[in-house]
């Protein structure tokens, strides 16, 4: 009799690694459909691991009552009683770190995520740099896994799945000859958005060309720009404020190609099988945060001696005058989405 294997997995945030987990999740799910898993992350990513066989989610709330130790003990006993056989750690922060001591001490097989820190220092310090690609974030999930005694190839390839258009937005697919275009323009950190003047040109430009476009990603500060966007380009709708989660996925599912910064908009499109045209400023591919199954290729960046500089983009660019992602034209951008569009 074959033991039922109990994964618990561990990464709270941030939205675009919670994505690449889902993605790393679906093909070891195929590949190992006995095993179990029970994906541990904050309550709003749960669309993310819809679909996937044998996955429970259990939301980690680090703001209220999983606050401080008393709170991820009480989150330890919540996990406990699922009794895991091991805990897959693709965080490695305190709370990922605190969970599993407590799991040890109980025995429970643990595993935790190499970052690469310091080949990651290399890559981006200003003296001396390594400028090499290294191992991508999705291979570094699926290591802990193996680590644990599973067996799993990632294909790194997009699968398009389109999804149940929400009623909602059901108009706005109405003409079936317009190409869809996604445009994620927004980030948490300032230093990987592109100039917003330029990206309404490239928004102008594209307009102009008669396809549907669809913005995405923000909070009100970024839904006030979308909407001026909006009422001002034909053909460009607002989706920031309008749509959860689970809409907006099967929104993008429906795209023809996506725009988006190195932010969460590409993994979000990655997830649904989407080609995506990124815009790269202080960080760069090589740190191994491209979009799970998307090309180098469709990777606009200028070649510069100080890229990168940062690898999650919370560093301004060392480039000089004007920011390396500034330096990239409307023109360019424009140029590549109609190369993805034309296959």
């Amino acid at each position: 009799m074959v033991t039922t294997q109990k994964i618990i997995v561990l990464r709270f945030s941030a939205m675009g690694d919670v994505a690449m987990v889902a993605s790393v999740l679906r093909e070891f799910s195929e590949q190992n459909p006995s095993a179990e898993i029970i994906m541990v992350s904050r309550s709003a990513f749960k669309a993310f691991f819809n679909g996937i066989p044998k996955l429970i989610f259990h939301p980690i709330q680090p703001k209220t009552i999983h606050k401080g130790i008393d709170g991820l003990y009480k989150l330890y006993q919540e996990l406990r009683s699922y009794k895991p056989t091991a805990i897959a750690d693709l965080h490695d922060n305190l709370r990922s770190r605190a969970i599993s001591t407590f799991f040890r001490l109980t025995g429970t097989k643990i595993k935790r995520i190499d970052k690469g820190r310091a080949e990651k220092k290399a890559l981006t310090r200003t003296h001396n740099k390594v400028f090499k690609p290294l191992r991508k974030t999705v291979e570094r999930y699926a290591d802990v896994f193996r680590e644990l005694g599973f067996g799993v190839k990632l294909s790194h390839q997009i699968n398009k799945s389109p999804q149940a258009i929400p009623v909602k937005a059901e108009a706005l697919f109405a003409n079936k000859t317009t190409k869809k275009i996604g445009i994620s323009p927004f980030a948490q950190h300032v230093y990987k958005v592109y100039a917003l003047e330029k990206m309404e040109a490239v928004i102008a430009s594209l307009s102009g060309f008669g396809h549907e476009l669809f913005i995405f990603g923000g909070g009100k500060t970024e839904q006030a720009v979308a909407e001026n966007w909006a009422k001002t380009y034909k053909n460009t709708h607002n989706l920031i404020g309008n749509f959860n989660l689970t809409g907006e996925l099967a929104i993008i599912s429906n795209l023809d190609v996506m725009l988006s910064m190195d932010s969460s908009g590409m993994h979000m499109a990655s997830l649904v099988g989407v080609p995506v045209v990124s815009i790269w400023g202080p960080t760069h591919p090589y740190a191994g945060f491209l979009g799970y199954g998307q090309l180098e290729s469709d990777c606009i960046q200028i070649d510069h001696p100080a890229r990168p500089n940062s690898i999650y983009g919370n560093k301004p660019c060392l480039c000089g005058v004007e920011n390396c992602i500034d330096l990239i034209k409307p023109e360019t951008i424009v140029d590549k989405i109609k190369e993805k569009l034309n296959g």
